[in-house]
């Protein structure tokens, strides 16, 4: 029984601290953890408070390698010792602390908040990549993590923002590239500070947002709004749909109008070929961003096309596969639409078009590498 086992531990375990050798100490370690974790989810609480004495009288007199492995071990452990996981966060050593400071539910927000204020760098970014983090935490991280501290933040979908603590990172993205991309692929970032960011973000920023996918992911269980194929265009045949848009322009009749009547009806194969011969870019490059998880590239093409913000907003709405876009997407989107000038909504469609491109012939060499 873990009770009785853990009675004779203690009775070891002033010998071993106060007398013994590190070796000795290491061995009473490996047996309490062994014992604990062979128990953790039968243990009441008073048997758990037992273990973690056990362990806080250990962590006190052990060398941070062995206190390392011991973070990583009691982080993942659900009915892990508080005080123990406590005194491992608030180490010093940032080996030590960084896998509970990560990972455990058993540490409270004053806690977290206290760390963030006092500890190094590395605390810090620990505790940037949490499940979990409310303003009040990313405030302080803001306040005092540095440029890794900054990204790893806008990487993590579930991180909430004050508006405060946006505006400061859109302020530092001036700055980093990287941290722009990151923070305009978000689905949270209010619409004016996504305006701004976009405005600052340099031709190679912006081709890149066409196919990036975002660290913010939608629930995707809702049943699509109509099964089409999601082959690559090389499957599919748009010669037909080609054909009509060329006779369309030639007769004056290829514009808003008539492209929002092909998204109410849903007809897809001549939205994405309309698209391709008002922006003047081929195929491959929109077929990709009908059925992406976001809306950027889209509303670029849009934008590049000569579209309204009505035609838009209707090609959005009846996307095919797609989940419907939330008020707080369509309202993000409108920034961005009219953030673009049509001539930069061009550039970046037709520069962005080699970023698709590539991606498009590293998925077949990987295909063909498979096969091989």
């Amino acid at each position: 029984m873990a009770t009785a086992a853990s009675a004779n531990l203690i009775a070891e375990l002033d010998d071993a601290v106060t007398g013994g050798s590190p070796e000795r100490r290491v061995q009473i370690l490996r047996q309490v953890t062994d014992l604990f974790l062979s128990d953790a989810r039968r243990l009441d609480e008073a048997q758990t408070s037992v273990f973690d004495e056990i362990f806080v009288r250990l962590i006190e007199r052990l060398e941070v390698r062995t206190l390392a492995r011991l973070s990583v071990i009691l982080s993942e452990t659900d009915t892990a010792p508080r005080q123990a996981i406590r005194l491992l966060a608030f180490h010093a050593d940032a080996s030590v602390a960084a896998p509970v400071l990560t990972k455990s539910d058993h540490l409270s927000e004053k806690d977290l908040i206290k760390i963030a204020n006092t500890r190094g760098p590395q605390h810090l970014l620990a505790i940037a990549v949490r499940n979990t983090l409310n303003e009040a935490l990313t405030d302080v991280l803001i306040r005092r993590g540095n440029a890794d501290v900054s990204n790893a933040l806008a990487l993590n979908g579930v991180a909430c923002f004050s508006e405060c603590g946006y505006a400061t990172l859109v302020g530092r993205a001036e700055r980093d590239e990287s941290l722009t991309e990151k923070l305009g692929l978000r689905l949270d970032i209010p619409g004016n500070l996504l305006r701004e960011l976009l405005a600052r973000a340099t031709d190679a920023v912006r081709a890149r947002f066409l196919t990036a996918p975002r660290p913010v992911m939608r629930n995707k269980t809702q049943a699509p709004i109509e099964v089409v194929s999601t082959d690559p265009p090389s499957l599919i045949d748009y010669t037909q749909a080609q054909n009509e848009m060329v006779a369309l322009n030639r007769a004056g009749k290829l514009n808003d109008s008539t492209v929002n009547r092909f998204a109410v009806r849903r007809e897809y194969t001549n939205v994405v070929a309309a698209l391709a011969f008002k922006s003047d870019v081929n195929i491959e490059t929109i077929h990709p961003l009908i059925n992406s998880d976001r809306l950027y590239g889209l509303i670029v093409a849009c934008k590049a096309a000569r579209l309204n913000w009505s035609t838009t907003t209707m090609i959005i709405r009846n996307r095919p596969a797609c989940p419907p876009a939330t008020e707080q997407e369509l309202e993000q989107g409108l920034e961005v639409f009219q953030a673009l000038s049509l001539s930069v909504a061009q550039w970046t469609i037709r520069f962005g078009a080699d970023r698709i491109a590539a991606k498009a012939n590293e998925r077949s060499g990987a295909a063909v590498a498979g096969l091989a």
